[in-house]
């Protein structure tokens, strides 16, 4: 197996371990029990030492757990012939930051937990398959470089952080800055378009 292959298969791995033990972890928490990594590891049957690697203590774990599955109810819109990409994107978005503005104390801790302290949270980084999703349709007009570039600039724009800036350091309603949020990548894309016209023009 070439080394590109074996690297994309121990990170789906990875992928798979992680959502296993969180997994057990919400079925145990689910039933009423607030268990332990060991516990957690246990019931999916993934070793202690692994288990160690994704979470260093159950709080962490837990609520990533938590996350995880209120983040499995964002939905993309299906493809279709009239597909727009800038409305599957927006809508995206739309859904992420309700989601994240529903469970806002939830996402502040995490927040807490990613960028601070000594055992700082890896996050899972579901924003940028959903946006890639999204997006899907404009992959034949962009290059690589510049898909994947207009993917991380629209994930600045729907996350906890889009809310912590927009309602503490601009100190707007929640209403408005998720409307702001959705003004800004909507502009974005009209204008990453508009760029690729312009060279087609030239």
């Amino acid at each position: 197996m070439p080394g590109q292959e074996k690297n994309f298969e121990r990170v789906n791995q990875k992928k798979r371990t992680r959502a296993e033990l969180m997994r057990a972890a919400l079925e145990l928490t689910e039933r009423g029990l607030s268990p332990t990594v060991v516990e957690a590891a246990e019931h999916a049957g993934i070793s202690k030492a692994t288990a160690y690697r994704y979470f260093s203590t159950a709080e962490d774990m837990i609520r990533e757990a938590v996350l995880d599955a209120v983040a499995n109810r964002i939905q993309v819109q299906p493809l279709s012939d009239d597909s727009n990409a800038s409305c599957r994107a927006v809508d995206v978005i739309g859904q992420v930051l309700h989601m994240v503005e529903t469970n806002e104390a939830t996402f502040r801790a995490l927040l807490a937990s990613t960028v601070g302290g000594s055992h700082a949270v890896k996050r899972a980084g579901r924003r940028a398959e959903w946006l890639s999703e999204a997006l899907q349709p404009l992959e034949a007009e962009l290059s690589a470089a510049d898909f994947r570039r207009l993917v991380h600039a629209l994930g600045l724009m729907c996350g906890i952080e889009t809310l912590v800036v927009l309602k503490d350091v601009y100190d707007l309603e929640t209403e408005e800055a998720i409307d702001t949020a959705l003004w800004a990548a909507r502009k974005l894309i009209a204008g990453v378009l508009a760029d690729v016209s312009a060279r087609g023009d030239a």
